[in-house]
């Protein structure tokens, strides 16, 4: 499987490519066939490992998201000039950061170029090429943990049956990503910035709070009572403009079939469930894979492993291990 090739099609909203029995290579064939009949609950528990600790990276990803939107706060409002602007734009210890998407939303607006922005993107894009892309989602984008928590409330009234969640095509995210670098192009305003969570929470924290909190409001509560997860789902370009340069990024969550027993619990605690489409049976290409550059590298798919089949990995470390 190409690797690069396979996290584009799924990041335009393509579904995982699924191998051929005869593609597959004879030692994973062995693997799933010696598997044949699934464990119980009460065996993956059994066999679980003693380090697995649920919530460990929850917990370390909260920590750092809060912290990270803390020290703009803080900077700010003590005038510590440590970190300047917001998520958007900013300058830390005087290197300039611009957020990718925003500069391109920029660049199309004003058709103009200025050099501290093309800085703040080349200093952006490095800073992900290294942590793994949309590592910004789940680690960094405020809206991202107010979405999370929303999403608890949601398959809350889901279990008890006061509402469904209504499921819409990968495919409108790509097509919105079009339609919001047409409008900047167009219009020469930065439409999309003006609806974005991220932005709007971002500032709202630093400077205050204003209108469009109610706008935030709104997609939280179609998130809590319509669809999980919707607006990073199906919406958000920022994913795709991350996921991109993820493709590159040696950090990355690796799968291993061999200790997997497809009982299902990480598609389930996944935000992005289809990159893990390869702990289905049947459904992996290699005995060990690497998931694809859509993943928020959050690490829910980690904590809830049994059998710690899938595991953060960084790409090329090892041949120095």
């Amino acid at each position: 499987m190409n690797y690069i090739k396979e996290s584009l099609s799924q990041v335009l909203g393509n579904d995982p490519t699924r191998p051929k029995k005869e593609e597959q290579p004879e030692r994973l064939k062995q693997i799933y066939e010696s598997k044949r009949n699934k464990l119980s609950k009460a065996d993956l528990m059994a066999i679980e490992h003693h380090s697995h600790v649920w919530g460990k990276w929850m917990r370390r990803r909260w920590i750092t998201l809060i912290l990270i939107n803390l020290l703009f706060v803080i900077s700010y409002h003590f005038d510590v000039q440590l970190v300047e602007g917001a998520l958007t734009a900013s300058r830390v210890i005087g290197f300039h950061f611009a957020d990718l998407n925003s500069a391109l939303q920029v660049m199309l607006a004003y058709k103009h170029v200025v050099l501290n922005l093309v800085i703040g993107t080349a200093t952006v894009f490095v800073l992900w090429l290294l942590l793994g892309g949309r590592t910004f989602c789940s680690w960094v984008c405020p809206y991202h943990l107010l979405s999370e928590w929303a999403e608890y409330l949601h398959l809350w009234l889901v279990k008890k049956k006061v509402i469904k969640n209504h499921v819409f095509h990968r495919k409108t995210r790509a097509v919105l990503y079009v339609v919001f670098a047409l409008l900047a192009l167009l219009t020469g305003y930065t439409v999309f910035e003006t609806v974005s969570p991220t932005g709007i929470l971002s500032r709202a924290l630093i400077y205050g709070p204003g209108i469009a909190l109610v706008w935030v409001g709104a997609l939280l509560l179609f998130e809590v009572f319509v669809s999980r997860r919707a607006w990073c789902r199906y919406v958000c370009p920022i994913g795709i403009t991350y996921a991109v340069v993820g493709t590159l990024s040696p950090v990355r969550i690796e799968y291993n079939a061999e200790a997997c027993h497809h009982e299902g619990d990480c598609r389930k605690v996944c935000m992005v469930p289809h990159v893990l489409d390869l702990t289905i049976r049947g459904r992996a290409h290699d005995v060990t894979q690497e998931v694809t550059s859509d993943c928020t590298r959050c690490g829910m798919c980690v904590d809830i492993c049994p059998t710690n089949s899938l595991n953060f990995k960084v790409k090329g470390l090892d041949r120095f291990l």
